[in-house]
């Protein structure tokens, strides 16, 4: 595999805004299938999923490849919905570009605005594609100036629409200063001088287009301030420099339904994307050396690559979706989990296209595909090879927020749909499970409530169990609001020796969102480690367990500032009992509070229903924050208790005659008002 030739690339947008229907125009004009399978039928190759097909929704990030102008493009459609946000966490994490896709209507929604951070932690250099220019109200330099107002980037537009609406015809191409119309199934592409109505608003796009190149490059100023015409490779070469260095966002437009400009944004992906291998080193730690090492994209380099999501196939078992950073892995060989510290045989290798599959004997630096084989691999895990045992760089992903009790209805179905919610975690790292302990029933935790109803609805159809739904219940979190310090003694008689142990803790209140800290705050030489480390599974065991409801603990400071030893009673067994008994009794004395998640909420409303979609967020106890207008709607943006928020589709839909529409995304927990 040639890196220079190679381009690893993310499809992100709002719900609605055209990923899916962009994604398989690229497969099919780029020849990777014969016909284009669109999303409300049913039949989008990337939505392979039952459910995918039938709520007309990308739910699973889907991987697959193509060539275009002798160039792989690995490419992975994500999701648009926020309960999906871990889908596209993971796929950003190791991807080196991304496409964001815009409506023209609606500019940068909500979903946007929480991608487009994610992009910039994982520093993806990203084009933009502002899609739907034939609809009503479609208006190109407003999507700019969004991007520029609600996202900080610096879009610059290197194509422009012909018309808008009902009158978009094509685009102008303001490199080579073309017009650009495209035949009804969009394989022609007629090319023709610019129109002299058209000239004086194409040369001011164009020297907008190079004013901003030239920021970062002298030569092109030079060229410039002399009034010298500057050469087109010259600003592509320059524009490519500014893309992957994140300064600028090349930004096109088309309407992808009507097949207008797919294969321009595909020469994009070309000429302004990074190849693996110019992408910035991949940062990783050793944990042997206990220093951060920079891993360069090169085939020849040992084996080293992130396992960013598994799925459960009923035949083969676990596929674990791998993106390799460094050196190759080959079939039938054996694999080093640096994260579990184990070895595990790869049985095959693969490719992926949607849910089909094809076979590979090796994988390089900078592919993206599954390994076979592979058992206890998690998402975020590390493979590679025991000559070289570093860690990559982790994904974050948010907390559960909503949760419903399942039952099963028979005792015969309890095993299989524990074994099926221990899949089903494996796979989304979003989705939790756990037995409560005074009802004894299973309760199972995720990201919103379609969330879970996709979640339930694959354990009932798919993986064939009969349960019983309870209804949505908040997911709330424990913490403490002051210091407060504990001295524990535990001492027990178990198989006639005496297992004793004596310390003291420390408890602080921590930020919110700044999650759990345990430290050691003190030297004691004569201590045996795994005597510390049965400490920290006792304290670390304690944050799961909650304070008094049984909730997880969130954002506590916990130092072990004492100890007593004795080298002849004590045991790894009592400290971690006394370090859980201390943790417990500390929290209980520092004024521990109940924290319930709030919501960041986003409404759509046709204009003359504002008052009243309003009058209802704040009835429900919610905080409106402001609003603003677009061309047809008007959108409120609020914050409520997700407990408030339950049935809020019906109320909303009764007051505003079925035609406003929300999103709702986990924003922070605070404590819970009486």
């Amino acid at each position: 595999m040639d890196l220079r030739t190679t381009r690893n690339i993310g499809i992100m947008a709002h719900i609605d805004a055209g990923k899916t229907t962009t994604t398989e125009r690229i497969l099919y004009y780029s020849g990777k299938t014969y016909k284009i399978g669109e999303v409300d039928d049913g039949e989008a190759t990337m939505d392979w999923m039952d459910q995918e097909q039938e709520r007309g929704i990308t739910i699973q990030s889907a991987a697959t490849t193509t060539f275009w102008r002798s160039h792989q493009i690995n490419i992975i459609d994500t999701p648009g919905h926020v309960d999906f946000t871990a889908e596209v966490e993971r796929s950003l994490r190791v991807l080196d570009g991304a496409i964001a896709v815009f409506s023209a209507v609606d500019g940068v929604e909500p979903q946007s605005e929480t991608v487009w951070p994610q992009a910039d932690r994982y520093h993806v250099p990203r084009l933009a594609y502002v899609n739907k220019m034939d609809r009503l109200g479609s208006d190109f330099d407003a999507v700019l100036e969004d991007m520029r107002k609600k996202l900080g980037a610096r879009p610059v537009a290197i194509n422009a629409p012909i018309g808008a609406g009902a009158s978009f015809e094509g685009i102008i191409d303001l490199l080579a200063m073309e017009e650009l119309r495209f035949s009804e199934d969009g394989h022609e592409i007629e090319r023709s001088p610019l129109a002299p109505e058209r000239r004086a608003e194409a040369n001011a796009r164009r020297e907008a287009l190079i004013d901003a190149v030239a920021e970062g490059s002298d030569e092109i100023t030079e060229l410039f301030l002399s009034g010298a015409e500057v050469p087109v490779e010259l600003i592509r070469r320059e524009l490519r420099k500014a893309c992957i260095e994140r300064r600028l966002v090349p930004a096109l437009c088309g309407a992808s339904r009507r097949n207008v400009g797919v294969q321009p944004l595909l020469d994009a992906v070309v000429d302004y994307l990074p190849a693996p291998d110019e992408a910035p080193p991949a940062r990783a730690f050793h944990p042997k050396k206990e220093e951060e090492v920079e891993v360069p994209c090169a085939s020849s380099g040992y084996p080293l690559g992130l396992v960013f999501k598994v799925q459960y196939d009923r035949e083969a078992g676990p596929l674990c979706y791998v993106r390799m950073y460094s050196g190759s892995l080959k079939n039938a060989s054996v694999v080093f989990n640096a994260t579990k510290r184990k070895r595990e045989r790869i049985t095959r290798l693969l490719r992926m296209h949607a849910n089909k599959s094809e076979p590979v004997d090796v994988v390089e630096a900078g592919d993206i595909a599954v390994i076979v084989g592979m058992k206890l691999a998690q998402t975020g895990d590390t493979v590679g090879t025991e000559g070289w045992p570093v860690l990559l760089e982790k994904m974050h992903f948010p907390e559960p927020v909503i949760t419903v009790a399942i039952e099963p209805e028979t005792l015969s179905d309890r095993e299989k749909l524990q074994e099926t919610l221990e899949i089903l975690s494996k796979e989304d790292p979003t989705f939790t499970s756990r037995e409560n302990e005074e009802t004894g029933q299973l309760v199972i935790s995720g990201m919103g409530e379609l969330h879970l109803d996709v979640l339930v609805t694959r354990i009932v159809r798919d993986f064939k169990i009969k349960a019983k739904i309870g209804n949505p219940q908040v997911s709330y979190r424990e913490s403490i609001s002051r210091p407060a310090e504990r001295r524990e003694r535990f001492e027990k008689m178990i198989a006639g020796k005496v297992n004793a142990a004596g310390l003291t803790i420390a408890v602080e209140p921590r930020k919110r969102g700044e999650g759990n800290l345990y430290e050691k705050a003190l030297r004691a030489p004569q201590v045996p480690e795994e005597i510390f480390e049965a400490i920290e599974r006792g304290i670390n065991g304690a944050f799961a367990g909650g304070i008094q409801y049984g909730y997880p603990a969130v954002d506590i400071g916990v130092k072990l500032i004492g100890i007593d030893y004795d080298e002849l009673t004590a045991t790894p067994f009592a400290f971690e009992a006394c370090a859980n008994m201390a943790y417990d009794a500390a929290c209980r004395e520092a004024g521990p509070v109940l924290l319930e998640p709030i919501m960041k909420v986003d409404i759509a409303t046709p204009k003359e229903f504002l008052g009243e979609a309003m009058s209802l967020v704040s009835q429900r106890g919610g905080v409106i924050h402001g609003s603003e207008s677009k061309a047809a709607s008007e959108t409120i943006h609020a914050e409520a208790p997700l407990e408030a928020m339950f049935g809020f589709t019906t109320s909303l839909r009764s007051v505003t005659q079925g035609r406003a529409s929300f999103s709702m995304e986990f924003s922070h927990f605070e404590p819970k008002r009486a």
